[in-house]
């Protein structure tokens, strides 16, 4: 039986194509294995590097080229990684789970950020990634606040570069900074919000990331006390003597959410209890802001009987010690007016107007797409080299 020349050519390209997909499996299987969610006591033990990666600093070259060394070998079971540009696979070393790690945050006496941005509802390993302006964020909270620690916890990132990251060199200056894993569901253990987490609501979300970061941020508060804020801001004065309990108003008839600071128990512990409560009971996955700045209007309301947020800014009286700052504190320039940061004719008013804010928020959710260059004669980048040095040194062209 004959058989047709096109019938031929069709199995070798059939053939050539299940090679090919082959061969791709079995390298991608190779440099991304199955998902290690705890680390082995072993592997602890072969890392030579410094209990707490973002305080070591290698002393001189051979030194780096011995933790090069131990690093590789500590993480031998872990994926190797590709850098996005260069698809190079490059040294990583291990986060510290955060609540594993032998250095604990203090309660009520810490500074906490979170990352969100590579969270996955199955664990997967990710490097860390942070942007100029985010080092920015935590250098400024740390250069201001040497008393206080500031915890950098990454919901999506378990691994971060060994070397080579001048953002993450930068924040090495600083030795009360530390950069910390945590796993959603073990973090959330043992909080109001746990039980509803598992329910897989969450997940439902159309703005999954910013609806972990707002979750997240009153499990935090919840749990430890202390100072939250968001990765969009700059520290402009020192915290530490601020009232134990606050939040900031965006406007007369709404709170904020990206600046918050509550006590570890008492009245601080009520208010994040109450915030994770009414979090599950008003979730909604379609809205943005639904479950961050909604969540903490509510609970305002209720905390201060009434629904007039204007009667209640700068009168803790009326809200039982619970205070509520006015705009100028840290949202003095509004989401409708960013671009202020970022125009040169724009520089002088807007420094005037951020004067005396402890903190400024620079409205990421509008501003990532702006390409500053770091030559730019603009408020931001004024500020950053006044609050954040180093890390406005190490971002190269733009920031």
């Amino acid at each position: 039986m004959k058989v047709s020349r096109t019938l031929i050519v069709v199995g070798s390209l059939l053939l050539i194509i299940s090679i090919v997909l082959t061969y791709k499996w079995i390298t991608y299987n190779h440099a991304y294995p199955k998902e290690q969610t705890e680390l082995t006591n072993s592997t602890k033990k072969a890392n030579t590097l410094p209990k707490n990666p973002i305080d070591g600093k290698a002393k001189n070259k051979n030194h780096v080229h011995s933790l090069a060394k131990n690093a590789a070998k500590s993480v031998a079971n872990q994926p190797k990684f590709k850098s996005d540009k260069l698809f190079k696979r490059i040294p990583v070393i291990p986060l510290l789970d955060v609540l594993n790690a032998k250095k604990q945050p203090s309660r009520g006496q810490s500074i906490f950020f979170h990352e969100t941005s590579n969270f996955r509802r199955i664990e997967k390993n990710a490097v860390v990634q942070l942007t100029a302006r985010e080092a920015c964020a935590i250098e400024s909270a740390a250069l201001h606040n040497p008393g206080l620690t500031v915890f950098v916890l990454f919901a999506g990132a378990t691994h971060r570069p060994l070397s080579g990251d001048p953002l993450i060199r930068a924040l090495h200056n600083y030795k009360n900074i530390r950069l910390r894993h945590l796993n959603l569901w073990r973090y959330a253990a043992g909080t109001p919000i746990a039980k509803w987490l598992k329910s897989g609501k969450l997940f439902k979300s159309k703005f999954l990331f910013p609806h972990v970061s707002d979750l997240l941020r009153y499990v935090t508060l919840y749990k430890y006390g202390g100072l939250y804020l968001d990765l969009d801001v700059v520290v402009q004065q020192n915290l530490e003597k601020m009232p134990p309990n606050f939040t900031g108003a965006e406007s007369n008839i709404s709170l904020a959410c990206g600046v918050m600071k509550m006590s570890p128990g008492g009245l601080g512990h009520k208010i994040a209890t109450m915030c994770l409560r009414d979090l599950e009971a008003n979730y909604n996955a379609n809205k943005w802001g639904t479950n961050g700045p909604g969540v903490i209007t509510r609970v305002a309301k209720k905390q201060c009987n009434t629904d007039n947020i204007k009667s209640v800014i700068n009168n803790p009286k009326r809200c039982n010690g619970f205070k509520i700052f006015d705009a100028n504190a840290f949202y003095a320039i509004s989401w409708r007016q960013w671009k202020d940061f970022f125009e040169p004719n724009r520089l002088n008013v807007t420094m005037k107007r951020i004067s005396k804010s402890p903190v400024i928020h620079v409205w990421n959710k509008f501003s990532k797409g702006w390409k500053l260059k770091t030559k730019a004669n603009c408020a931001y980048t004024k500020l950053a080299k006044t609050h954040c040095p180093r890390s406005f040194a190490a971002a190269g062209e733009y920031f």
